[in-house]
């Protein structure tokens, strides 16, 4: 008889943990996805993909033509003076990729994919993890106790995996300087699709708002600021719609309008533009994967390495299924440099798009502003993005869950 097919627990149906589990049945693994929302989260800010590192991984996985269907017009972006007169304009490229989609079509994709084959728990999370010799014994705050033989967090920037099985939060999380909001709003202010956003800047602070992709009645704002760290409850939205408020009552343009808006948005995204250093990826029978383990909030290009991260995971446990730690070591050192390399580019992204001087604003519209400047920043981009892929050799289907 063929050996039972081993049984990983994956905190996280975002973007990392239905990648993982699609790698993870492809070679014959049982996955079980647990996500504390009580649904897959629909809308978001768009996210790209970009050079043939991300391309390669995305066509093996056999969602690419998916993705393309659902793929925005791309981002441009133009940043103007209080009276819209443009300063700064940023081509599609730039800030779109080779293939841009909304963050919640790619999470619905990768859940399709791996649907067929994987168990979710919806509404649920993990209460604690108790690891034996033979598995790990994990309590869930809904589900019944189950003892599972790997447990993977998948779980973003603020993974609770990561503090059950690591090391406190404060430890490895550093704040870098600036907050990040975003939410939908009416398009009263009958902005096209198709003709990206248009931003306003102060010293420390941006505003922007663009047309929704799909649905020209709807617009997405998208908000920037420097501050030090933030005493906030992550739960309480109303807290963050306040701060938001204090951030940005009094900048001209359109500002009080979206600000306005805020009374009536019921998807607001509010977090620091952070970064996760952790010591190491696994500990045990656990491990790290996507913005849990080396993550950046934006513009280090997070989405693109989960993807990468979940199919070197994934093929480096088929590799040794019987041999987790050294799966896990191999995985880690193939992935730590890449993914601390895009990291790089997220440290710089607060000040980039908010600089704290009208000195800094003048410098960064002028030098963007000369093609053979941007160019090179999407040549580099695009060689941060590079990583040689492992093969690894996977059945033709997965196997379905029973």
């Amino acid at each position: 008889m063929p050996p039972t097919p081993r049984t990983v627990l994956i905190s996280g149906a975002g973007i990392a943990g239905p990648a993982l589990a699609h790698w993870l049945a492809r070679h014959r693994f049982r996955p079980t996805v647990v996500e504390i929302a009580p649904a897959l989260r629909p809308g978001g800010q768009a996210v790209d993909f970009r050079g043939e590192t991300h391309l390669s991984v995305l066509h093996r996985m056999g969602v690419l033509d998916d993705l393309r269907r659902v793929r925005t017009t791309g981002s441009p972006m133009t940043f103007v003076d209080a009276h819209d007169r443009p300063l700064l304009h940023l081509p599609t490229e730039f800030a779109g990729g080779d293939i841009e989609v909304l963050r919640g079509d790619l999470s619905r994709v990768l859940y399709e994919s791996s649907l067929p084959s994987t168990e979710y728990l919806f509404d649920d999370t993990v209460t604690s993890l108790t690891e034996s010799a033979t598995g790990v014994d994990v309590t869930f705050r809904h589900a019944p106790p189950r003892t599972f033989d790997l447990v993977v967090g998948a779980d973003g920037i603020h993974s609770h995996i990561r503090r059950l099985a690591f090391v406190p939060e404060a430890d490895h999380v550093t704040h870098l300087g600036h907050y990040a909001a975003g939410w939908s709003l009416p398009n009263r202010l009958n902005l096209r699709p198709g003709t990206g956003s248009f931003g306003h800047n102060a010293p420390g602070r941006l505003a922007t708002v663009g047309a929704d992709h799909t649905d020209p009645t709807r617009a997405r704002a998208f908000f920037v600021f420097a501050s030090p760290e933030l005493a906030y409850d992550r739960q309480d939205t109303e807290a963050q719609k306040q701060l938001l408020r204090q951030a940005f009552t009094g900048l001209p343009w359109h500002v009080d309008r979206l600000l306005d808006s805020l009374n009536s948005a019921d998807d607001l995204y509010f977090d620091s533009i952070s970064r996760v250093d952790v010591p190491t990826w696994s500990s045990g029978r656990i491990a790290l994967l996507g913005d849990a383990a080396c993550g950046a909030t934006i513009g280090g290009m997070g989405t693109g390495t989960a993807i990468v991260a979940a199919y070197v995971l994934a093929g480096e446990l088929s590799r040794s299924p019987e041999d987790h730690r050294g799966a896990f070591a191999r995985y880690e050192s193939l992935l730590r440099p890449h993914a601390q390399g895009c990291q790089k580019n997220g440290a710089r992204t607060g000040s980039f798009l908010a600089p704290a001087s009208k000195l800094g604003l003048g410098l960064r519209n002028g030098l963007l502003n000369r093609r053979h400047v941007l160019d090179w920043m999407l040549k580099a981009g695009e060689n941060a993005s590079t990583l040689p892929l492992p093969h690894y050799t996977t059945p033709l289907a997965p196997t379905p869950t029973s």
